[in-house]
């Protein structure tokens, strides 16, 4: 019998091989937001990792949405071209069956950083740091500045940018969407009571701080029907008064009812007071509690590495797909190794066939 990680799953009218994710994850490597050499090698290793599903990575829908200078976007016809181009030989040579997407977001309040080897934080005067916007002027920590309040039409013309940059996402050949509605983002920042302080229809209640979420949803599926459309929350802030469970439940039915066909379940980002957990699976409880709750499949993530674990967690139903970032940034085959401990067969590229047996010599010996 197939194991549980390698059993194929249809999510909206898309059927990936098994249940291996690749999580987005930012290279702040692009030019003006257009994909680099870089890109070329990272996208086309994932592409040859073996995982059924592949994020390339956090999508910035316009310029001042980036978290930094080096940050991946579909803003302009340039972004476009590039990532047609980088996704084109990324599915040349990607092991059958796989299925690749892209991640829409807006930095919102903690755009404007320094790239992580650089120091991170806000861009300071002579580092072109540019104004930065939220749901409301407060700022992501002491130094950072006070974003701009957007506006009705600012938020308008922002849902807009997230539909044009869909747009842009099936023109260059992505099979499905993801809307990053975690880590403290845009979408985030106006779900959170914390960031959200608005006194008109975008804030308050929880029915008005998920409205900016779920106009996005609505606009990116009619701008884009024939992409499948995914969405990742922070399920829990982890700070006192913050976003909780319950809260991120009724979001999930929300996003479902607009066509939403999946949710990846992460946490915190919101702020530097977070308390946030930490040990081999700790958000997997999260993606139980919204698939349960929300009846909406889920991927989980967060230090998901090893493969008999991740087996767990689909067999136990807890999650309907498992996604990794890091591990496969450590080991690129790591869906190789998964496949041969539970005595599976991953398909690569005829190229690389002949390794796929060294695999498995390795993990044999190694009992």
């Amino acid at each position: 019998m197939t194991a549980p990680l390698f059993q194929p799953i249809t999510l909206g009218d898309l059927t990936f091989p098994n249940r291996i994710a690749v999580a987005p994850m930012c290279q702040y490597s692009a030019d003006d937001g257009s994909a680099t050499d870089w890109h070329l090698y990272h996208w086309m290793n994932l592409a040859m990792s073996g995982a059924g599903m592949v994020t390339v990575e956090m999508t910035d829908v316009e310029r001042r949405g980036r978290i930094s200078h080096g940050c991946f976007g579909l803003y302009s016809d340039a972004n476009e071209a590039a990532a047609k181009r980088t996704l084109d030989a990324a599915r040349r040579v990607a092991a059958p069956g796989t299925k690749f997407g892209t991640q829409l977001a807006h930095a919102g309040r903690k755009a404007s950083c320094r790239r992580p080897w650089e120091g991170g934080g806000p861009l300071q005067p002579g580092e072109d740091p540019w104004p930065i916007v939220s749901a409301s002027a407060i700022p992501y920590d002491t130094g950072w500045q006070t974003p701009h309040a957007l506006t009705e039409d600012e938020i308008l013309e922002t849902i807009q940018r997230f539909a044009d940059a869909a747009v842009r996402a099936g023109r260059a050949g992505f099979d499905f969407i993801e809307l990053h509605g975690a880590h403290g983002y845009l979408i985030f920042q106006f779900l959170s009571p914390l960031s959200n302080r608005r006194k008109d229809r975008w804030g308050g209640s929880l029915e008005n701080r998920m409205r900016f979420a779920v106009e996005i949803a609505k606009a990116v599926r009619k701008a884009a029907p024939a992409l499948m459309l995914g969405a990742r929350l922070s399920v829990k802030e982890w700070v006192e008064g913050g976003f909780e469970v319950d809260e991120a439940i009724e979001v999930a039915k929300a996003l479902k009812a607009q066509g939403v066909a999946y949710i990846c379940c992460s946490s915190g980002g919101n702020s530097p007071l977070q308390k946030l957990p930490s040990g081999a699976g700790y958000q997997v409880h999260l993606a139980e509690a919204i698939r349960k709750g929300a009846d909406i499949p889920t991927r989980a993530v967060g230090l998901i590495a090893d493969p008999q674990f991740a087996n767990t967690v689909i067999a136990e139903g807890r999650a309907d797909m498992v996604a990794l970032a890091r591990a496969f940034l450590a080991d690129p085959r790591w869906a190789w190794r998964a496949a041969a401990t539970f005595g599976e067969t991953i398909h690569p590229a005829p190229q690389l066939a002949r390794s796929v047996t060294t695999m498995q010599h390795w993990m044999k010996a190694a009992g």
